[in-house]
């Protein structure tokens, strides 16, 4: 799964016909409040994104929901990559058995539709879990 994921993100650099985001899960930290996550999220669109925030759903190894949270990845440049990293309080990487966007329900930007952020969404994952779309 890590591999495929690479390949999305390295096919989203470097073809400028990609018409989405590519979110990678890139990084899983222990932290002395929990678990850090680290994304690269990378825009294959054509305007900006001002605010844009994914709701996540954490599973736990059995496959059941551990918990859900929104995360902020703030702004996003057309055809930009960055990088963002999240404490979860409370929450052991152990734990985790893969991870699933569920929704963005902030997409923010001049003549940017709310759909864009997630209309051919692309995920990834380095760590050894998997995040889907």
């Amino acid at each position: 799964m890590a591999s495929a994921g690479a390949g999305l993100a390295q096919e989203a650099g470097n073809s400028p016909a990609v018409k989405g985001l590519t979110v990678e899960l890139n990084g899983l930290n222990p932290s002395d409040k929990g678990c850090k996550l680290t994304f690269t999220a990378e825009s294959g669109l054509k305007q900006d994104i001002d605010k844009l925030s994914f709701e996540f759903v954490l599973f736990n190894g059995q496959g059941l929901v551990e918990r859900m949270a929104v995360l902020d990845f703030r702004d996003l440049p057309a055809g930009k990559t960055k990088v963002r990293q999240f404490d979860l309080a409370g929450t052991r990487c152990e734990a985790l058995g893969s991870l699933l966007i569920n929704d963005a329900p902030v997409c923010q930007g001049a003549d940017l539709a709310r759909e864009a952020c997630m209309g051919g969404l692309r995920t990834g994952s380095k760590a050894p879990i998997a995040l889907k779309g």
